[in-house]
């Protein structure tokens, strides 16, 4: 495994460190100036113990009683210090955690935007598990760092003015205690390095357990079904067993290093003690300014701890950001243009040489466009639609059907050739056009967890007149109102509680409630009974609807509605007539109906 180097690791974190500054200045502001107070009271408290020790603690002690005025006078100091520490301390944090959450919020929000935007081309190139990774865990480390960031600051702060008292308050003893900085920072370094390798491995694995976890419970059915639990079980425990793995080892590496961490400064502590209590025996310091030195030097651990923390971080923030950033830095979108569409009626469709081969590799990288035997989709398909007719696209599996499909509402666009609609090029479309004037029902139908009227309308504002007519048109009104709540009735996460069938109808409402110019059915009415497609199809051709009509199907009765039927074979329209001139002249067509027709046959 290749790693990145110390420095470029510093280098990078430093950067995500700008970025997140730049993007949430205010709280940065906030939290900063919370730690900056908090260090100088900190600071400022060992000078006010210092002088209570002179002025209070040792005249008590000579005289064998407390004044009380001077008793009041040095517990007022150091209450008054302490209130302005707890003022920091909850400015540092309120502004460090404001500054995090709302940072992951930010890029989370931009996440999912930059997946909405890029074209389903890319999202095939990589996992649903990774993506949801990137999304969540990726983010959540990107930015851990800015939880210590305020504190690091302000800390920065106390180091500096606690050296300069140090050097003031004794040179001799500031030369004795500086003898930690050189050791804490070679564990610092070494700890760096370490993580650096580890951090990066346990990032990738947080996304192949997600990614696990993903397919096992969408396919559920599939898992239960097949009686795969077992399997299923000890898949994710693998991955989780390499994820724990890689934890263990991190939490391995701080467990050594941070006791170092602590125990070098107080090993400090004890020899400044050492050293100071024979200065004052010498009366080259007082009592108090030993015990200022003491808790000033106390105060050193503090930053070295704090600053440890931070840049121990860095390994994990930046592997979290270079995902985040690969998301974000993708350019495969699709441009679309301002035309406003065609109008009223139906569209007119020219498909002009039009050739698409999908990708099938994972990662950021296509795959070479050379790799025609590991591609699939069409090629050099021609044909063309008029306005308001019902075309059946007919062929067999892998024949190019679907990606026609994808082609017509742009979820991939072609290689070469062209798409027009109403006689200018598809992608010339404004994406609201494309959106009103194109729809598309497939196979496969996505329900919402939400209630049947909202699967249909999908947040719009559509009246219930138009919304029972669409569904009336789909055949579904019927079965909506038996539901116990009718069209407020709930249907479960991706539909659960409808069958296949009704899945499909509500689908094709939602499709049919838009008034599409264009409609494309891709094998949208499979789940359904023949009677019941057939009643689709004859009240699509009978509405006012003015749509063109694409439908893929196999079934005869399907296609004999259709008022044309463009036969594809390898990803190539390579017949089109009516159905039964077809039967008569193409023989593959005739094998291709027929052979569905015994299999219906054979399953009733």
């Amino acid at each position: 495994m290749t790693t990145t180097t110390e420095p470029a690791v510093f280098r990078r974190g430093l950067q995500v460190l700008a970025l997140a500054i730049r993007t949430e200045p205010r709280a940065f502001a906030l939290g900063t100036a919370g730690t900056v107070l908090y260090a100088l009271a900190t600071v400022g408290g060992s000078v006010v113990l210092g002088r209570v020790t002179d002025r209070v603690v040792l005249p008590a002690f000579e005289a064998g009683e407390v004044g009380r005025a001077s008793l009041a006078i040095g517990a007022a100091a150091i209450l008054i210090v302490a209130a302005v520490r707890a003022l920091g301390i909850l400015g540092r944090r309120y502004g460090a955690y404001l500054m995090q959450y709302r940072l992951q919020a930010v890029f989370r929000r931009r996440v999912t935007r930059q997946y909405l935007a890029l074209p389903i081309e890319w999202h095939r190139r990589h996992t649903t598990g990774e993506l949801l990774s990137v999304a969540n865990a990726d983010v959540e480390s990107a930015f851990f760092t800015i939880a210590p960031l305020p504190m690091a600051i302000g800390v920065g702060v106390m180091l500096l003015v606690t050296g300069v008292l140090l050097v003031l308050s004794d040179l001799f003893l500031a030369a004795v205690g500086f003898t930690v900085g050189p050791l804490l920072a070679y564990l610092n370094w070494n700890y760096q390095r370490r993580m650096a390798v580890v951090a990066t491995a346990a990032q990738e694995l947080r996304s192949d357990v997600s990614n696990v976890a993903h397919e096992s419970i969408d396919a559920g059915l599939v898992v239960k079904v097949l009686g795969r639990e077992t399997d299923e079980t000890e898949r994710f425990r693998d991955h989780s067993d390499d994820l724990r793995d890689r934890m263990v080892e991190l939490g391995r590496l701080r467990a050594r290093f941070d006791p170092l961490v602590e125990a070098l400064p107080n090993v400090a502590i004890l020899l400044v003690l050492l050293v100071g209590v024979w200065r004052v025996q010498n009366s080259d310091l007082t009592p108090g300014d030993l015990v200022q030195f003491a808790y000033l030097f106390g105060l050193l651990a503090l930053p070295m701890r704090v600053f440890g923390w931070l840049l121990g971080e860095f390994p994990r923030s930046v592997a979290g950001w270079e995902r985040v950033e690969r998301v974000l830095d993708a350019s495969a979108y699709q441009r679309y243009g301002e035309a406003s569409g065609g109008g009223g009626g139906g569209a007119a469709i020219d498909l002009d040489r039009v050739r698409y081969h999908h990708p099938v590799s994972r990662g950021d990288a296509p795959p070479p466009a050379d790799e025609d035997e590991h591609t699939r989709g069409v090629e050099d398909i021609n044909f063309d639609i008029a306005p308001g007719r019902t075309i059946a696209v007919v062929g067999p599996t892998a024949s190019g059907k679907s990606t026609v499909a994808q082609l017509l509402v742009r979820l991939v666009d072609p290689d070469r050739g062209e798409l027009r609609y109403d006689g200018a090029a598809l992608d010339s479309l404004a994406r609201p056009a494309l959106a009103r004037d194109i729809a598309v029902v497939f196979q496969d139908s996505f329900l919402f967890d939400d209630t049947v009227r909202n699967n249909i309308t999908l947040g719009e504002d559509v009246d219930d007149a138009r919304v029972v007519e669409a569904a009336q048109l789909a055949q579904a009104h019927g079965f909506i109102s038996r539901l116990p709540q009718g069209y407020d009735t709930p249907v479960g996460e991706r539909g659960a509680t409808l069958s296949g069938g009704q899945r499909q109808r509500v689908a094709l409402a939602r499709a049919l409630v838009r008034g599409p110019r264009l409609l494309i059915l891709d094998d949208a009415t499979s789940s359904v009974d023949s009677a019941v497609e057939a009643a689709i199809l004859k009240g699509l051709r009978e509405s006012e609807l003015p749509a063109t009509v694409i439908v893929i199907a196999y079934r005869r009765a399907t296609v004999a509605l259709a008022d044309e039927v463009v036969f594809v074979r390898g990803g190539r329209a390579s017949a089109r007539g009516s159905h039964d001139r077809l039967l008569e002249e193409v023989p593959e067509y005739a094998e291709l109906l027929t052979a569905y027709d015994h299999r219906e046959g054979d399953a009733a």
